[in-house]
């Protein structure tokens, strides 16, 4: 019987469906059946699944509510599955602070959730002021500035690193 692994995702600006898709790409290399869904899509059994692995993205410090709420809602049988969590943000971006560990939000999360996946991983985002709305604009450039980044609304700067990220969907391989 082949092995099936679910990855359900939130994202705001589309980096994190970006990262599903290249950790799909690696399923499908190695002949893996990886089946992605983006929260909203997900209708299925987590039991029907060898493996799940959920990927959200931060907007304000926070995850996305709805990963947020079907984690609680599915802990139970998320804690009968091999599982992996994975968080998108630029705070990541510093080397410091790109480890489940060490990166604030991830360490906020985990003891807000009280839920221990099997493999935790984060990736550095996107910067892409053009994309935002204004507010959001303005907000991420304030950010930026006290966290001593890029402010220049014209700044458009991928910080994820796709080697770390393909090393990651190897190991979910091995999940």
């Amino acid at each position: 019987m082949t092995k099936k692994t679910a990855l359900i995702y939130a994202t705001v600006d589309g980096q994190t469906f970006k990262i599903c898709n290249e950790i799909e790409t690696v399923f499908k290399k190695n002949n893996l059946i990886i089946d992605v869904f983006s929260i909203d899509e997900f209708k299925g059994e987590i039991s029907n699944y060898d493996a799940f692995v959920i990927g959200s993205s931060i907007r304000y410090g926070v995850h996305n509510e709805k990963i947020i709420e079907f984690i609680k809602v599915n802990k139970q049988q998320l804690e009968q599955t091999k599982t992996a969590f994975f968080s998108v943000n630029l705070v990541a971006r510093k080397p410091e602070k790109n480890k489940a560990d060490t990166n604030p939000y991830v360490v906020k999360f985990f003891k807000k959730i009280d839920w221990k996946p099997t493999i935790v991983e984060v990736f550095a985002g996107m910067l892409d002021y053009k994309k935002y709305n204004t507010f959001d604009r303005i907000m991420i450039q304030f950010i930026m500035w006290m966290t001593k980044g890029p402010t220049d609304k014209n700044t458009k700067i991928e910080y994820t690193n796709w080697e770390q990220v393909n090393a990651f969907g190897e190991q979910l391989c091995e999940l």
